[in-house]
């Protein structure tokens, strides 16, 4: 099941299109963070009213993560490697990546003006951008979810296996915090930014990964007793 979320959209005429582009490939989720939503939206819906009518409208970024298994954050300014939030795949990879991908996924797009902002992009499990001219990259926010809704279109469902269910957003960030505090233990990196960073890394692994649930709860519980056993040793110590 993929959404299509749209985090705080400014222009009312853009929340129509992007309804009316996700009814052109097949997709009727729609999830909207404090939206511009406005009888113009509607207009330019054209034929996907429905998709407006029926989307989930929150106040919260927070809540629309949290609906969602796996995480896809749109971007048009890739970053370098000390961004990982800003290493993004490209939409053939991110296809690719999906197929056969059961659980929830929420592809989300920021505001027209600046995007998502980093605090909201280091959240995302993996980001998305799409390859543009140098002269001018930054595409109309209709106009970038056409282009990424386009070719998730071609990715053909495959029916989940009841037994690999995939690892929800509690889970994998269960194991994310499961790793920070093994850094903790271990006093690695001495410095506290460059450990927030492994952490981030750590994160963007975890979403690359797309680990079902019994893989976490595998891979949590010796970095659990590896933990405990440092802190025992520092106890001994003291």
């Amino acid at each position: 099941m993929l959404a299509v979320v749209l985090v705080e959209p400014e222009g009312p005429a853009n929340i129509g299109m992007v309804a009316r582009t996700m009814k052109n490939f097949g997709f009727s989720r729609l999830v909207l963070v404090n939206p511009n939503l406005t009888e113009e939206s509607y207009a330019y819906a054209v034929h996907a009213g429905d998709v407006l009518e029926n989307a989930l409208i929150l106040e919260d970024f927070e809540d629309a993560l949290n609906l969602f298994d796996f995480a896809v954050g749109t971007t048009g300014k890739p970053g370098g490697k000390f961004s990982p939030h800003r290493s993004p795949l490209m939409p053939w990879e991110l296809r690719g990546a999906l197929k056969g991908y059961p659980g929830r996924v929420g592809l989300f797009f920021g505001r027209e003006s600046t995007g998502l902002k980093n605090e909201e992009l280091e959240r995302m499990d993996v980001t998305v951008t799409i390859p543009t001219s140098e002269v001018y990259p930054v595409m109309n926010l209709a106009q970038a979810a056409a282009v990424l809704l386009y070719e998730l279109s071609k990715r053909k469902p495959e029916p989940a296996v009841e037994a690999l269910k995939p690892a929800t957003r509690v889970e994998k960030e269960q194991l994310v915090k499961t790793w920070a505090g093994l850094l903790e233990a271990l006093d690695y990196p001495k410095d506290v930014e460059r450990r927030e960073f492994l952490v981030s890394v750590f994160r963007r692994a975890v979403g690359r990964a797309f680990l079902y649930g019994r893989e976490v709860h595998t891979l949590i519980g010796p970095l659990r007793k590896a933990r405990l056993r440092l802190e025992e040793c520092g106890d001994a110590e003291r």
